[in-house]
């Protein structure tokens, strides 16, 4: 097998241009024509020796949810007039500006060129597209509803896309209050209280306690530095180091949602991307075990998720839905009453899709005021630094003016 690059026009005169894998330029033309693609010019690619190419050593751009957004709409507009998706495929790897998006998509049009289907051609890039994703497609495909698969990739995507959006918008501003914090615990350790310790010493008296703790602190931080340093940078490591083993990933999800105001609301995302994803999957016929594993992957949390999949057990033991998701423990009244009517009336898919956007708007109104519920803790602790500062700074400067009386 060979690779041929070719030109050709379509029945509206547009010309197109690609590559292909074939025995010879024959198989290539028998291709194009097929596709309703009049060759122009078809030419084999001559195999070069290596190169060195020193962009692979630099980091490559990564396919962020907001190129995944801008692929499934266009996907979907392509797919729904009617355009082979070898074509819209190709296409689209000309016109995306991320390098990294623009090589799987030619990638996944030259295995498509051989025979395969668009979520076989996807399945060897599941670094970038999720099982999720690629059960969609395949659901899609299975059904001849490619264009609407992608329309419900699209809606679930942007709601993803929102959802992150908010919450980093909403920790911005408490994450430079305790970052301002700390630098100002810095600086003052190490500038302030030294340049007012050489005062004190003039007095020659004993010094008040808040005095003392602030000097002692000062100096532990002048002359200790490194080892707070060390110690720091030791416990990050080993933090960050046991978060990415599977117990400490698993421990840590479970330990953020007994977090104050912060895992409640995490919680409630992780719900809500469980009814979301398992009401699609659902609609479009995706097998209910399937469903479940899918949408374990898509909570973002594995203590949640390992819940979701204890679920399998009981409905291969021939359990309800309801039954399951009851003796999980994971899920709120409203969860388990709209799965219970829903397999009642046939319609698990529905509730649990209102149910999500219930969330969704609970979500909306959580995270915009969740810099609200975390601005009297912070103000709290900012006081409590300020008074100790201002008692040990003014207490010997009082009681020097007093005793001076």
């Amino acid at each position: 097998m060979a690779m041929f690059s070719f030109k050709a026009r379509d029945e509206h005169g547009q010309v197109h241009e690609g590559e292909y894998e074939a025995a010879n330029r024959d198989s290539v033309a028998d291709r194009l024509l097929q596709e309703s693609l009049t060759p122009i010019s078809i030419q084999l690619l001559e195999r070069t020796s290596p190169k060195i190419e020193w962009q692979r050593f630099l980091p490559q751009p990564k396919v962020d949810i907001e190129d995944m957004v801008i692929f499934c709409r266009q996907m979907h507009a392509l797919s729904r007039s009617g355009i082979p998706i070898m074509r819209a495929v190709l296409g689209l790897a000309e016109t995306t500006r991320n390098t990294t998006l623009e090589n799987i998509l030619r990638h996944v049009g030259n295995d498509l060129s051989r025979g395969n289907t668009l979520s076989q051609s996807l399945r060897a890039h599941e670094h970038h597209f999720t099982p999720l994703f690629i059960s969609m497609i395949q659901v899609g495909e299975s059904t001849g509803n490619l264009d609407e698969a992608f329309k419900q990739l699209v809606d679930h995507l942007e709601m993803e896309r929102d959802t992150k959006k908010k919450v980093k918008a909403a920790l911005r501003y408490p994450s430079m209050l305790i970052s301002a914090i700390f630098i100002a615990i810095i600086v003052v350790n190490m500038f302030v209280i030294p340049s007012f310790a050489n005062v004190f010493n003039r007095f020659g008296s004993d010094l008040p306690l808040a005095t003392s703790i602030l000097l002692n602190t000062s100096n532990f931080f002048i002359h200790y530095w490194w080892v707070l340093l060390s110690v720091l940078l030791v416990t990050v490591s080993f933090f960050f180091y046991y978060l990415n083993s599977e117990n400490g990933a698993y421990w840590w999800d479970q330990y953020k949602l007994r977090l104050p105001i912060i895992g409640s609301l995490l919680n409630q995302i992780a719900l809500s991307r469980f009814t979301r994803t398992f009401a699609m999957l659902f609609k479009a016929g995706v097998p209910i075990l399937q469903s479940l594993d899918l949408s374990a992957e898509s909570v973002g949390n594995r203590y949640i998720a390992q819940h979701i999949l204890d679920m399998r057990q009981g409905i291969e033991r021939g359990d309800t839905l309801s039954r399951t998701a009851y003796a999980s423990g994971m899920f709120t009244p409203l969860i388990l009453q709209m799965i219970s009517v829903g397999e009642e009336s046939g319609a698990v898919d529905t509730l649990l899709m209102d149910v999500s956007q219930f969330y969704d708007e609970e979500t909306d109104y959580r995270v915009k005021n969740i810099s609200a519920s975390l601005e009297p803790i912070l103000l709290i602790f900012m006081g409590a630094m300020i008074l100790i500062l201002a008692l040990g700074v003014f207490l010997p400067m009082w009681d020097l003016g007093v005793g001076g009386r």
